[in-house]
């Protein structure tokens, strides 16, 4: 592992324990949508003729 990798994990243990069960269901909200907007965005270009 590298240092920043190190530094990510920590960060996020942290914020876990500071911030509780709210943050992290609001991370994997933040997935979610993340998720469906590319989904919507795939959907979108099939539709048009999209490049490929």
């Amino acid at each position: 592992m590298n240092l920043q990798t190190v530094v990510n994990v920590a960060t996020a243990v942290l914020a876990a324990r500071v911030f509780g069960s709210d943050a992290i269901a609001l991370l994997r909200r933040a997935a979610a949508m993340g998720v469906r907007v590319g989904v919507s965005e795939l959907h979108r270009s099939d539709q048009r003729g999209g490049e490929r």
